[in-house]
């Protein structure tokens, strides 16, 4: 007799006498709870994979004591979502073959984007996001999101970080010094493509001008040193980090770094950003930041920690428009990564003891659940600073502690004055939810 097992709502697979005959890992799923801006949007999605190389980078990995920083051509995996025009009866379905988090297996993931569709130009070029995994992590972490945003008018890119992935994880100061470097090396690519992509897919579909970063653990330490955040003069020393002193390019006030800020990017959105707790930045370094920054993070993170953590590299911003959301009793993976893949449940990480699924998931919140929300703030936040949508402060303003919102509703479902519910939330679905916000 057949067992049918689900796993968070996602993964489903069948086993007959022990033996699985199907799996099915979705990353679109939408819960009938979802806030209202979690549904995808009103375009089809097409998806493609380029490849780039940024010329004349330091090679941490291969460096050695006592020798010269040796340099390479740094390649680049870039996974590219974006608008889309189907064939009549076409389906919104595709599939994404990826390794999972022990680098050896390849799953495959079903979402709604179009492998190579043709581009829907006709409101374009749409605005650029750029997405950053974590440490190890993938340009399929965040499929989920990348997929949700580019239905809504958005070309999203996001990167394989070289020496950060499952599958080629390396010295931990390669990400430190690469993170930042990575995404404005993409953007500047992203930006050609626009005007030349030999394919004819991207050309005049993206508006480099007008960017909004995103990035997740490490990704999220990359987004805030790209958008002014330099790191501390003492974590350039650092005898586990970045050696030779190489991390000075990115250090707070040089003229070096202060030369690589870009005026293009607009908005940034930081999942679990990490460094705090390390001493990479403190509040004159942070104080340089003037994007608009929404930030979000679990207060059980244990990696990047909450407070002393991300709370504090949100309290310092003190020059930028600036929001924390907070997942009451999440850790490190609060709203970020996409759903496990079910294979990775039955496989070990690290400490034996581990499953790799715990890379994905949350001990206490369902990582849909998480997704979803995620997917409305991050619409909002991105719609109101990169499309100028002021009507998009309805769903940014809010009573601070969502459990303090009043739901008050006349018998029509017309909501009466004093009504103080988060907007876009179904009754009773905003509770372990904090957004707090403050300006310059």
């Amino acid at each position: 007799m057949a067992n049918v097992f689900v796993t968070l709502g996602m993964a489903i697979f069948v086993t007959l006498s022990g033996s699985a005959i199907a799996v099915e890992n979705r990353i679109d799923t939408i819960r009938s709870d979802a806030p209202e801006l979690a549904p995808y949007g009103k375009f089809s999605v097409g998806v493609k994979t380029v490849q780039f190389s940024n010329p004349d980078q330091l090679d941490i990995v291969k460096f050695k004591a006592g020798q010269p920083m040796p340099t390479y051509d740094r390649p680049l995996t870039v996974e590219v979502w974006y608008p889309a025009l189907l064939a009549a009866g076409q389906a919104a379905l595709g599939q994404y073959k990826v390794f999972g988090r022990d680098g050896k297996l390849e799953v495959t993931l079903n979402g709604r984007a179009v492998r190579d569709a043709q581009a829907d130009t006709t409101g374009g070029p749409y605005p650029l996001l750029i997405i950053s995994h974590g440490y190890p992590g993938n340009r399929f972490l965040l499929s989920h999101l990348a997929e949700n945003l580019a239905s809504k008018g958005y070309v999203v890119a996001s990167i394989d970080h070289t020496d950060s992935t499952y599958s080629d994880q390396a010295a931990f100061g390669s990400t430190l010094l690469n993170r930042s470097l990575d995404q404005l090396f993409v953007l500047n690519q992203m930006a050609r493509l626009n005007a030349d992509d030999s394919s004819g897919t991207l050309k005049g579909m993206v508006n480099a001008d007008n960017t909004g970063l995103i990035g997740y653990s490490m990704g999220g330490y990359g987004v805030v040193n790209t958008i002014g955040g330099g790191v501390t003069a003492a974590s350039v020393g650092f005898s586990w980090g970045t050696p030779n002193g190489a991390l000075a390019a990115r250090q707070a006030g040089t003229s070096a770094y202060v030369a690589t800020l870009d005026k293009r990017i607009k908005a940034a959105v930081a999942f679990a950003p990490w460094g705090w707790n390390t001493g990479f930045w403190d509040a004159a370094g942070l104080a340089a930041i003037k994007t608009p920054v929404f930030f979000i993070a679990g207060n059980a993170d244990s990696v990047s920690g909450y407070a002393p953590g991300v709370r504090n590299i949100y309290e310092n911003s003190v020059n930028a428009p600036r929001y924390l959301l907070t997942y009451e009793n999440a850790g490190h993976n609060a709203g970020a990564p996409m759903p496990s893949p079910t294979e990775m449940f039955d496989r070990k990480c690290g400490d034996s003891s581990r499953a790799c699924s715990e890379h994905y998931t949350d001990p206490v919140w369902d990582n849909v659940r998480m997704n979803n929300i995620a997917q409305h703030f991050v619409t909002a936040f991105l719609a109101r600073y990169l499309r100028k949508e002021v009507t998009m402060d309805a769903y940014l303003n809010l009573v601070e502690n969502a459990k303090d919102g009043k739901w008050s509703a006349e018998t029509s479902g017309s909501f009466k004055s004093d009504h103080t519910y988060w907007k876009g939330f179904p009754k009773g679905t905003a509770l372990g939810l904090k957004l707090e916000q403050r300006q310059p």
